[in-house]
């Protein structure tokens, strides 16, 4: 609903279902040249968060990659009672609050996150992912 928007802080609601955005850089280009550039952008409860993932929110907002790990399905899913994400593809699950370690399904590895900043209300991108997006090829 938001295309070509800046994502405010006050545009996420605390535990709803992540939005799905594209990083703008320095110069004002939106950065969706490639599905590798998206991520889920969530507001969690900062009390909820382990201690690395609160270090890399800002006000429990944080960002993951929308890139499986498994063989790079999009992340479309969402179960709001365990605040986890699902890949649809393989039915692999990440909890957000906990780095989007991986639990059920094929997968075996966390998403990306990326951190994350606010000014003036707008949210910035703090520093890089924080690893490898997506999944390596056997």
């Amino acid at each position: 609903d938001r295309k070509g928007e800046k994502l405010l802080a006050a545009h996420l609601e605390r535990d709803a279902a992540p939005l799905l955005a594209y990083p703008i850089d320095p110069a004002g280009v939106i950065r969706d040249g490639s599905r590798l550039n998206q991520v889920l952008v969530l507001r969690l409860e900062t009390a909820q968060l382990t201690p690395k993932v609160a270090a890399r929110a800002t006000d429990g907002i944080v960002a993951y990659s929308a890139v499986c790990t498994h063989t790079g399905c999009a992340i479309s899913g969402w179960r709001e009672e365990e605040l986890r994400l699902v890949c649809p593809c393989h039915g692999s699950e990440f909890d957000v609050l906990d780095g989007a370690k991986a639990l059920n399904g094929p997968a075996s590895k966390p998403l990306a996150m990326l951190p994350l900043s606010v000014e003036a209300g707008e949210l910035r991108v703090a520093r890089g992912f924080t690893r490898r997006v997506g999944f390596k090829p056997q």
